[in-house]
Formats: C-alpha cells, sequence, structure tokens
C-alpha cells in the first residue's frame, strides 16, 4: 500500500481557479504539493450583490451539491434561518471538515467558509455557489491548515 495517493488540486490565476498540478494525499489525509504537507485548503469566499441569500430550500441544495462536486463525504447539515430579515446561518459537517454560511441579505452579502482535507477539492464548489447566488462580486482566499513543522505558513504564530 502506498503512503500517497494522487490528487488533482487547484491555485489561483489571476482570471479565476482552474485545475493544475497533481498533489498526493498522506494515510492520514494530509495533502503533498509543491514541497508542502499540510491538513488541508481552508477557503474564504465572500459574495457581494448577491441574491437569493434568504432562500433556505435554495442554500439547503447549494451546500449538498458543494460537496458532491467537491468529491467530499457529508454527515450532516443544519441551517438556522433569521427573522425578521431572513438571514441564514449554518453548517454542512464533512468527514473531510466543513462549508459553513452566514448571509445578509439585506446588504446582499454571503460569507462562505470551505476547509476539506484529503481528496476533497473545495475549489470545485467556487462555480456552484456563484451558479446558485449570482453574485456580483466574488473574493476569494485560500489558508493551507495544518501546514507540518519547517515548512512556510503565513501567520500570527500561536497564542499561549
Amino acid at each position: 500500500m502506498s503512503l500517497y495517493s494522487d490528487v488533482s488540486e487547484q491555485t489561483e490565476k489571476a482570471d479565476g481557479w482552474q485545475a493544475i498540478k497533481p498533489a498526493q494525499i498522506t494515510d492520514d489525509h494530509f495533502i503533498r504539493s509543491e514541497g508542502s504537507t499540510f491538513a488541508g485548503y481552508h477557503l474564504l469566499v465572500d459574495l457581494w450583490q448577491a441574491r437569493s441569500l434568504d432562500d433556505l430550500t435554495l442554500m439547503r441544495a447549494t451546500l449538498q451539491e458543494c460537496v458532491v462536486v467537491s468529491n467530499a463525504t457529508l454527515l450532516h447539515i443544519h441551517l438556522h434561518h433569521f427573522e425578521p430579515n431572513g438571514g441564514i446561518s449554518g453548517v454542512a459537517v464533512l468527514a473531510e471538515s466543513h462549508v459553513s454560511v452566514h448571509t445578509w441579505p439585506e446588504r446582499a452579502f454571503a460569507a462562505f467558509d470551505l476547509f476539506m482535507c484529503g481528496k476533497a477539492v473545495p475549489h470545485h464548489a467556487i462555480a456552484v455557489l456563484q451558479h446558485a447566488f449570482s453574485p456580483q462580486d466574488v473574493n476569494i482566499r485560500q489558508v493551507l491548515r495544518g501546514v507540518v513543522s519547517g515548512q512556510s505558513s503565513h501567520d500570527l504564530g500561536n497564542v499561549p
């Protein structure tokens, strides 16, 4: 049995996200890519001037589709619908981690967290979010979580 298995990963280019390089997955579901080993990709996705952010049925279906296209394993979805503005907060708990959401329909803004390890590729969910909520602007930040010690990482350090 090999210590690693192959998986495609994506990297950011000026014109968006695209599948590029092969990555390897360790037996403990860490990812090895371009000389780094880390627990997973954590994408912070902000949607601006988005639509239907108060539609609970659409949100549930969108989270489910995000899980499928990312090659992840859904364990549970919990969503809460706030009144009177109709905002939604919730999480899709995954075997590979989570997808969370918080919406502000009155500001046409949604914040999504996509954190996944192993063979799951959270970058694939971006197109699903764009299709479901038709934002005019999308801001994506990527953080590599759990970078193995001794490798480069941009963080604020450990807090006691």
